[in-house]
């Protein structure tokens, strides 16, 4: 198979690769493969993996982030009140500093789905990441002093941040959450030395406020006419749309373009909001210097679902009918895969990758998805919406091996009555308008781990899981991908036929993002960070009632018997060979 930035064999694609076995931002590099070219660890030896060491974070709510490796040290960020530690290599974990930003308590009553924070990133001697409180910050690498603390938002209108960002040239990309919260949606960049904003790119209102401009050219007709962050709502509606930009980014140095997606409208009963809600559920291409919108494509107009458009975006170069194309793949919430040229925002294909009733199809001449009208929601109940509001994946980022060509996404398999009623906006509350009880869907499993290839558009294999796959995965050059469950095991599986090598139970239920390193005794170490929670594990994190199915967004119905099987409790858990 030919695959890979240039069209050269795999083998030869990894080898001209870059990677000095460290783990400087979330999602690996800038493409978001979460591929590691390190092969010590393979699929013959992988079943000898042993704990090299742990370390307890000693907090309780969901840790979904990505440990970062620069230097011989570790840094992990918590969930709140997002503490950043530093953990010394050559000294097997041991304690290095530890960093509080003193984060507002008040800031964990405007989170909707658990107090999480999905990690950090390294730039030029200084750790970077947000808080929940609505702020950057920049800590000294070597010393944990902080360098500047740099205020982007209110909670008192029910902003919060729970994002990793990302650093391009120079900028520290960061979004906001919110959109259950009537928050205005916005991506901003931030001077990495001084922590002043640069720019700020809402995703609804005027042109001028979205960043549209001349150079805006979206490659389907129906995306080009001016202001339609303003025309396609009611009246001033847009001023409380949601369209957070609270997930991944991803850069292409080439192109130099950033691509990230906005979330849901608000309030979810879709009957008090006409029009298309741009720019909400959307993808767009921006310069990372400026800010201004090049492209845009909404995968979910009319958002009925929650299904949002936040996911990550992988970019790769695919030969697609004998023709090396940029390419991005997007696993959408709505559970279809879109294949899109990064260049032009054309979308390729987009079939399903998870189980799916609420569309058809997407027309690739408009780019326009044709949604199901008897999944449509309003001020109606409706019965059997697949995927539920988590979608077909949620946050959890898949990733991408150059060796065998798939990408392995880690998704749900979840459905859900939808019960609209009247939201009523009241700034730093609730802004939701739906009663929503998820169940399991189809076969009675609700969570999958699947192998996709992207060129074929289609499943090549699937683990089935008991509960939702709410971890992030990662694949490496030795052939092996990892994932955890949210009952607890930590797994690492033949990336060619989803055979599972390795296995190991954790002390709790794991939705972190797994990496690997080199050490500083030149051996490779696999890192994960267990600890139920977020959306998915409220009920233990947060100790909720299972008799209120609507609790925590719906997800409570679906959850009910996680208690059974986990327990809450950070730690981190450090593998290697013998």
């Amino acid at each position: 198979m030919l695959v890979g930035f240039i069209g050269i064999s795999a083998a030869a694609q990894i080898q001209n690769q870059t990677d000095d076995g460290q783990w400087t931002m979330p999602a690996k590099n800038y493409a978001s493969t979460r591929f590691s070219t390190l092969t010590e660890i393979n699929t013959s030896n992988v079943k000898n993996l042993k704990v090299a060491w742990t370390f307890s974070t000693g907090l309780t709510r969901g840790h979904e982030a990505a440990p970062l490796i620069v230097n011989n040290t570790m840094y992990i960020v918590t969930p709140f009140p997002n503490l950043l530690y530093a953990l010394d290599l050559t000294k097997t974990g041991a304690s290095k500093w530890t960093y509080d930003p003193h984060v507002s308590p008040s800031s964990q009553g405007v989170a909707c789905c658990d107090v999480v924070n999905r990690g950090g990133a390294y730039y030029k001697g200084r750790i970077y990441y947000n808080t929940l409180d609505m702020h950057t910050v920049a800590v000294d690498a070597n010393t944990g002093k902080q360098v500047w603390k740099t205020t982007l938002g209110d909670i008192n209108l029910g902003e919060s941040m729970t994002m990793a960002p990302l650093v391009v040239k120079g900028k520290v990309i960061v979004g906001n959450s919110g959109g259950e919260f009537g928050v205005r949606g916005w991506l901003a960049a931030l001077d990495a030395d001084s922590g002043k904003i640069v720019w700020r790119a809402y995703s609804t209102g005027p042109d001028k406020d979205i960043l549209i401009g001349s150079n805006f050219k979206p490659f389907y007709a129906g995306d080009r006419s001016p202001d339609l962050g303003l025309k396609t709502w009611q009246g001033e509606q847009w001023k409380i749309g949601g369209g957070a930009a609270w997930s991944w980014i991803s850069y292409d140095p080439d192109l130099d373009l950033i691509y990230y997606g906005t979330s849901n409208p608000g309030p979810w009963n879709s009957d008090q909001r006409p029009g298309d809600n741009k720019w909400t559920s959307t993808l767009f291409a921006r310069r990372p210097d400026t800010g201004e919108a090049i492209w845009a494509y909404q995968y979910n107009p009319h958002d009925d679902h929650d299904y949002d458009g936040v996911n990550e975006n992988i970019l790769l170069d695919l030969n697609i009918g004998g023709k090396m194309r940029k390419v991005l793949a997007h696993p959408d919430r709505n559970g279809r895969l879109y294949l899109m040229d990064r260049s032009t925002g054309e979308v390729i294909s987009a079939e399903p990758f998870a189980y799916q009733n609420t569309s058809d199809s997407v027309d690739l001449k408009t780019g326009r998805i044709s949604y199901v009208p008897s999944k449509i929601t309003g001020f109606k109940t409706v019965r059997d919406i697949c995927p539920a509001a988590p979608g077909g994946k949620d946050w959890q980022p898949s990733a991408y091996s150059p060796k065998t060509g798939y990408i392995y996404i880690p998704h749900n398999n979840l459905c859900m009555e939808f019960q609209g009623i009247q939201a009523n906006y009241i700034a730093g509350t609730p802004f939701v308008g739906a009663n929503v009880r998820m169940y399991a869907g189809p076969g009675g499993h609700r969570g999958e781990f699947s192998a996709w290839d992207p060129v074929a558009a289609k499943t090549v294999w699937t683990v089935k899981e008991m509960f939702p796959a709410w971890s992030g995965a990662m694949v490496t050059a030795g052939d092996v991908v990892f994932y955890g469950t949210m009952d607890g095991w930590f797994k690492a599986l033949d990336a060619h036929n989803g055979a599972v090598l390795w296995q190991f139970k954790t002390g709790s239920g794991i939705i972190g993002q797994p990496v690997t390193y080199k050490g500083p005794d030149g051996k490779q170490y696999v890192a994960i960070l267990s600890g139920v929670g977020g959306w998915s594990g409220a009920i233990v994190a947060g100790g909720l009632n299972a008799n209120d199915g609507t609790g925590a967004l719906g997800f409570l119905n679906a959850m009910a018997d996680l208690p059974k099987y986990t327990t809450s409790g950070g730690m981190l858990y450090v593998f290697s060979l013998p």
